[in-house]
């Protein structure tokens, strides 16, 4: 895949730094570390965000070479250029692992309608909801989308954010979700930002293929016999995805069509248990799926089975909140029954169009009750785990990639606090810039 599309490959930590010019981090007031194994965390390791005081870090070409007194870095590397942090925050890039950023216009109406009290299911008997989006970007061009989304993945990164995970899904045909793909392939070769492409041709059943049980399996033949192995041809996308939820795709199809795209050699993910307990998260937990999403209506069942698995649940606060609902994803469960737990914005036209994984984070402690190295151990390396990337990005040490945030903060604790307000200044990806914040950055 071109540009920084992230692909599997073996490495990581132990590759340490290649060669290049070294850059020392200076004068933070806290450095942000994550440190420790190249996973996802659980439990109690969650609330260990690593938090340290009166260090640097050194960055040797695009990789993280060490975190020590500044002293000692600059000892250890003499001549080295020096950023000065301005006792800020250093943390780890930002990791949003759910995003559907390519689409053409909002569906701000939709908002409207949720207040006059029509629920999500209503809204798409209406014509709205996905198929809204369908219909638009059917209509875009590539060039069209590349526009639109190039704007929206700048603003996200304005927040903090460096690595992306993009979902296909408003096309649902196969032409439609190709040009999609494109765009997030373009995109990944343009813009300095680590993108991940997902895809998401089982995002819903297209309208003209829900006239008869025999077109709804049709679409379904579709994405096994065609889609998929169109996709994979092209390598185009990291992972698949399907939302398994009631009214949309069941576990049995969803598990089907999961099945025939891990044949083709993609990751799997899962939209679970967002409005109802569906078996999805039990889906994820039994196909070994790197992640399972939303989550807000997951069974007992299906956390005791997201316990035992590898699956990373990603919560999507952002999304329920928007919608009105009082209901969230159960995180303290979650987290008590040793399920590694990711936040993520779900940023979407419909249901969560936030460009700021700071505000989710603050809703990860205000609604999901977590602490704020929970929050920030969700948003960093199990958002990395989340896009199997935790060998390589979610952490500030040596070996990982020097993808960080700099935050015009004096403590991590006031990142979740000033909600709303954007307080990144900088951020950068493989030691290069990658949001800038009008400061002058080479």
């Amino acid at each position: 895949m071109s540009g920084r599309t992230a692909e599997r490959r073996t490495g990581g930590p132990a590759e340490r730094t290649s060669g290049g010019t070294a850059r020392l981090f200076v004068n933070a007031a806290q450095v942000v570390t994550c440190a420790g194994p190249p996973r996802a965390r659980r439990g109690s390791e969650m609330n260990d965000a690593g938090v340290r005081t009166d260090v640097g870090v050194a960055v040797v070409g695009d990789r993280i070479a060490e975190v020590d007194s500044v002293a000692a870095l600059r000892e250890r590397f003499p001549g080295a250029s020096e950023f000065d942090c301005r006792g800020g925050v250093l943390t780890p890039g930002l990791v949003d692992s759910h995003t559907h950023g390519i689409f053409g216009r909002p569906r701000y109406e939709e908002q409207e309608m949720r207040a006059a009290g029509l629920d999500y299911m209503e809204i798409a008997r209406r014509g709205g909801g996905i198929h809204s989006s369908v219909r638009d970007l059917r209509a875009q061009s590539e060039d069209t989308l590349i526009v639109l989304a190039r704007a929206r993945l700048r603003r996200l990164a304005s927040f903090g954010t460096t690595t992306i995970e993009l979902k296909s899904g408003y096309g649902l045909t196969l032409e439609d979700e190709l040009k999609t793909l494109r765009v997030i392939a373009r995109l990944a070769a343009e813009l300095p930002m680590r993108i991940v492409p997902t895809f998401l041709g089982a995002h819903e059943i297209p309208l003209e293929h829900r006239v008869s049980d025999a077109a709804r399996r049709g679409y379904i033949e579709t994405l096994i016999h065609e889609m998929i192995p169109a996709v994979a041809s092209q390598r185009l996308a990291t992972f698949a995805d399907v939302f398994c939820e009631q009214g949309v795709y069941s576990p049995e199809e969803s598990r089907a069509i999961l099945d025939a795209a891990r044949d083709a050699g993609m990751l799997l993910k899962l939209h679970a248990d967002e409005l109802a307990p569906s078996g999805g998260a039990e889906l994820a937990a039994s196909l070994g799926a790197t992640s399972a999403d939303h989550l807000a209506a997951v069974s007992d069942e299906g956390i005791d089975a997201l316990a035992s698995a590898p699956t990373v649940a990603t919560l999507l606060p952002g999304t329920m909140l928007f919608l009105g609902k009082s209901r969230h994803a159960p995180a303290r469960r979650f987290i008590d029954a040793g399920v590694p737990v990711a936040l993520a914005s779900d940023f979407n036209p419909g249901t969560s169009p936030t460009p700021n994984l700071p505000l989710v984070l603050m809703l990860g402690v205000s609604q999901l009750r977590l602490s704020v190295a929970e929050a920030m151990t969700a948003a960093t390396v199990n958002g990395a785990a989340a896009l199997a990337l935790a060998d390589r990005v979610g952490q500030i040490a040596p070996g990982y990639s020097a993808d960080l945030a700099l935050f015009e903060i004096a403590d991590v604790r006031e990142l979740p606090y000033w909600y709303g307000d954007n307080r990144c200044v900088a951020s950068f990806v493989c030691g290069k810039p990658c949001h800038t914040s009008n400061l002058d950055i080479t």
